[in-house]
């Protein structure tokens, strides 16, 4: 029975792949496909689940493959299935034909028909992943896949210049959220020596004597899992970017930001659980971050003047409910207040476009003021200021700006010295000759030696953030993001010995996909303006560049469609537990290394089109 669990990612795959074939302009067939394959996976998990359910509910594991094995690290794909999974997989698969549905007409005679069907069962794919995962590594693929068929559907109108911009942003917040749970495997697996899969953090004696010697670590750990969750559900800080996601169409609204996605770092607690409820710190601090969120964004989502920001801030406060629930130990009342968010939210966005307009008509026939409401038991001023700072959204984004990005742009631009010539001269000397010394690192004295990583990652974090602040040339930004990934490498190469074939297995994805971009970069450049201190939208005119380059893109950062995406589990698992200052270097290195490739791509292939002979769309969906 626990064989049949892999079929639930299967078909939504199977789905996107014959999607993929199907005539671009053949709405139709296209819709036909997108509706048989999640009506056929609603069934099957509905039946599943009937039949679950009527035999003694027996938790079901499998290990499906082993994608890496060495004496140290083991990569599976294993799938899991208990209460939480079947909540979020009859949710999912309910919403999710519903939406496809919902879609194939909402979107009759657009455009991009085609590739928003393909992105739609591409998160399906994500979706079912996260949700069926047995251990971190196949919840990592799958909040990998979430991650970027969020991006696509924000900018879903790419020839518009918030779309674009906003999707950028919330792939920014996306990074941090995969990063945190990339430290948190790190720790697990430092932790427990092994890679750990859900079927065992049920043993919770197992897991108590490991945190009676570790204690510090597992704090650590489950505070990386908060943050990955905290930004997936759009909890502070991180709550800003929740609104900005509705540029994209309103079905994709709806099951994204409504319903399935955002409820995603609340299934990251209840799975992760075992980990952190013994811990009164822990559930303490996401008790508070839950009842902060709640008290300051309900206000924010009563003085919305769009109906979309409305609903999204009021889901944002009900997540930092379920954050509380979960803190308290409540996990069944968090599941069905789950459900009960997702359900009503995913209503409220389909019916949002003929909502507006019955309103407006409401307001215009049948206007009558509100006698009473919260607000008016407050005290005038402090009503005037809770409207006003509300208004602004308690300047959250800005906020987030200064703390996070903006002092990484001032450190980037002072590293103006970093031209192309200079970064290649840089990188061929100094390189040549760190690697000279990896393979005779006995003519390195040990105090040396010791220092190395830290020195090399360093060099690493300074490179991407030069590609980070680069406004003016798109190929410069490019190869220091790959230099980057290089340097990383070294700096992990002289941390331990160990067989260079996981550097290899590292280095090979992001290799090729490194000389992808550089052709495409170069062959464009000849042909178009590709500085990046603007959005050009050249997908316009190379549709088949710009996928291309998307596809190098997702392979230098580590998205899993390459071996780099491995080696980035491996890289971590060659840093010692106590090198927390390298362990940081390098996941801000990942962090920054993909927000700065799809910013080039976004800037080079997307918003309005450069040329003036081309139709200028608005600024907004």
């Amino acid at each position: 029975m626990s064989s049949l669990l892999q079929l639930f990612v299967y078909i939504p795959l199977l789905g996107f792949i014959l999607c993929s074939m199907a005539p671009r302009h053949h709405e139709k067939l296209i819709a036909k496909i997108a509706l048989y394959t999640t009506t056929v996976n609603a069934l099957m998990i509905v039946s599943f689940a009937l039949y679950w359910s009527s035999h003694a509910h027996v938790i079901l594991t499998e290990t499906e493959y082993t994608l890496y094995h060495s004496d140290e690290y083991e990569f599976n794909v294993a799938f899991y299935f208990d209460k939480i999974t079947l909540v979020f997989s009859l949710l999912g698969s309910l919403l999710g034909f519903i939406i496809t549905l919902y879609s194939s007409r909402y979107l009759h005679r657009e455009k991009d028909y085609k590739p928003f069907f393909l992105r739609l069962l591409f998160f399906y794919v994500g979706y079912f992943t996260v949700v069926f995962s047995g251990n971190f590594e196949t919840l990592f693929i799958g909040w990998e896949i979430l991650g970027i068929s969020s991006f696509l559907l924000i900018a879903f109108y790419k020839d518009r210049y918030f779309p674009v911009k906003n999707a950028l942003k919330i792939f920014s917040i996306y990074r941090i959220a995969d990063v945190g749970l990339l430290l948190a495997m790190w720790m697990c697996h430092h932790l427990f020596h092994q890679n750990i899969t859900f079927y065992q953090l049920i043993n919770h004696a197992a897991i108590h004597s490991h945190f009676q010697n570790h204690s510090f670590i597992g704090a650590l750990m489950a505070f990386a899992i908060l943050i990955a969750a905290a930004a997936k559900s759009a909890q502070l800080p991180f709550s800003s970017w929740l609104p900005r996601a509705m540029e994209g169409p309103t079905p994709s609204s709806a099951i994204f930001y409504g319903s399935l996605s955002v409820h995603i770092g609340a299934f990251l607690l209840v799975r992760t659980m075992p980990l952190w409820e013994n811990q009164f710190s822990v559930r303490t601090f996401i008790g508070l971050l839950g009842v902060l969120t709640f008290l300051i964004t309900y206000p924010i989502s009563r003085v919305q003047s769009t109906l979309k920001s409305k609903i999204a801030y009021t889901s944002i406060a009900h997540i930092g409910i379920i954050f509380l629930e979960l803190a308290a130990g409540f996990q069944n009342l968090a599941l069905i207040h789950i459900i009960y968010n997702a359900l009503l939210r995913t209503f409220q966005l389909l019916a949002s476009p003929s909502q507006v307009s019955f309103l407006i008509r409401e307001q215009f026939y049948h206007f009558t003021p509100r006698v009473k409401s919260i607000e008016s038991s407050f005290p005038q001023k402090i009503g005037n200021t809770l409207y006003m700072i509300s208004l602004k959204e308690w300047n959250l984004e800005l906020l987030v700006a200064k703390l996070l990005w903006n002092p990484l742009r001032k450190i980037g631009r002072k590293l103006n010295f970093l031209t192309l010539q200079n970064s290649i001269l840089f990188f061929v000397i100094i390189y040549g000759a760190a690697l000279f010394l990896v393979y005779h690192q006995n003519l390195v004295p040990i105090f040396i030696k010791s220092k190395l990583p830290f020195v090399f990652a360093f060099l690493a974090i300074l490179l991407t953030l030069r590609a980070y602040t680069e406004r003016k040339n798109a190929l410069l930004s490019w190869l220091l993001v790959i230099m980057n990934h290089f340097w990383i490498a070294l700096a992990v190469a002289f941390n331990e010995n160990f067989s260079f074939l996981d550097v290899h297995i590292y280095l090979s994805g992001i290799t090729v996909c490194a000389i992808v971009g550089v052709v495409i970069l170069k062959k464009l450049g000849r042909e178009e303006t590709i500085d990046i201190n603007r959005f050009h939208g050249h997908s316009y005119e190379h549709a088949k560049a710009a996928q291309i380059f998307f596809l190098a893109c997702l392979g230098a950062y580590g998205f899993p469609i390459t071996l780099s995406f491995i080696g980035q589990d491996l890289i971590f698992s060659h840093i010692h537990e106590q090198q927390y200052v390298l362990v940081f270097l390098v996941a801000l290195s990942f962090v920054i290394n993909g927000i700065a490739l799809i910013r080039i791509y976004a800037r080079v292939f997307l918003g309005p089109h450069a040329k003036t002979y081309h139709s200028i769309a608005y600024k907004s969906s």
